[in-house]
């Protein structure tokens, strides 16, 4: 599922590079797409035939968490993250799979690691994600283990598919404006190292939850990183913490007079953006490769 996206093609590729059989779905059409489907609102019954005769299946849709939705959003994101996973593995254990994977967010690693933030009642993505792996692998049952991959940033290239966020942040490098970013920092991946730990997982159908960095990444490091990709290396200068505070604030109680919420709530976003988002241990792969194939033109979004 979700065999047209970035981090799909890779999924794809790594499999047929290993040998094994593949079938893809997707709801957008593109070179390579067996069969065009809504995850979303396809039925069970609709599923099934699509599973028949296969091992495993792999999760690898996902939904804009910052795009401001009418309150209250926590139907909608259960509706795209939540209920399509639960129908997804209910027919693969009616069709018999013996393995899956779900691409999840590393969001719930850091909700496992620091229950103080509690991220999962401040940020209805989060607390989606985490329903998510636990509805989806009760829905699997015993004989159908679940791996659930927490992925950070993720860089690369699959023909013209590119990271949803590579365009603005391309754009930014590329301008005059200076470059000025927050303290903290995050992880981040390769789609090709997060396809190569999927297939492991469905080859040796592993059950746990796997966080994916390949380096941790200062948000200074990472756009300068980034500049340097573009062609337009310059200093990259540290916004004050206070400010980034007042500034999301402001922004969410404007998108709440407004009506409005999205998935990771602005109000506690400077959290954060402040925050080390860090995982341990890396698999020591380089990002740069990755990083410069996201940057190499003016890219267009996933």
């Amino acid at each position: 599922m979700g065999g047209s996206g970035l981090i799909g093609a890779h999924v794809v590729e790594v499999l047929r590079e290993r040998g094994h059989a593949v079938t893809t779905l997707a709801r957008t059409a593109r070179p390579g797409i067996d069969h065009l489907l809504d995850v979303e609102s396809a039925s069970v019954d609709e599923l099934r035939p699509l599973l028949a005769g296969h091992d495993g299946v792999v999760y690898a849709t996902r939904t804009d968490e910052q795009r401001p939705l009418r309150k209250p959003i926590y139907p909608a994101f259960r509706r795209d993250n939540v209920e399509p996973v639960v129908r997804l593995f209910t027919a693969a254990r009616h069709e018999g799979l013996t393995r899956g994977v779900i691409m999840g967010s590393y969001y719930t690693y850091h909700d496992r690691l620091h229950p103080q933030w509690r991220l999962a009642a401040r940020h209805t993505y989060i607390r989606c994600r985490v329903e998510q792996a636990r509805e989806g692998r009760a829905a699997a049952g015993p004989d159908l283990p679940v791996a659930v991959l927490e992925l950070p940033f993720i860089f690369g290239r699959a023909g013209d598919r590119l990271p949803n966020w590579a365009g603005p942040l391309d754009r930014w490098a590329r301008s005059r404006s200076p470059l000025v970013v927050p303290a903290g920092g995050t992880a981040a991946a390769s789609a090709r190292s997060v396809a190569d730990v999927a297939v492991e997982a469905l080859e040796h159908a592993r059950a746990e939850d796997i966080p994916v960095a390949d380096e941790n990444l200062t948000w200074h490091d990472m756009i300068a990183r980034i500049a340097e990709a573009v062609g337009r290396p310059r200093r990259v200068r540290r916004l004050p913490a206070a400010a980034v505070r007042a500034a999301l604030r402001s922004g969410g109680v404007l998108q709440s007079l407004g009506g409005k919420e999205s998935g990771v709530n602005p109000t506690y976003l400077a959290d954060l953006l402040l925050a080390e988002l860090f995982i341990e241990p890396t698999t020591g792969r380089s990002l740069g490769p990755a990083l410069r194939e996201t940057f190499a033109d003016t890219p267009s979004a996933d």
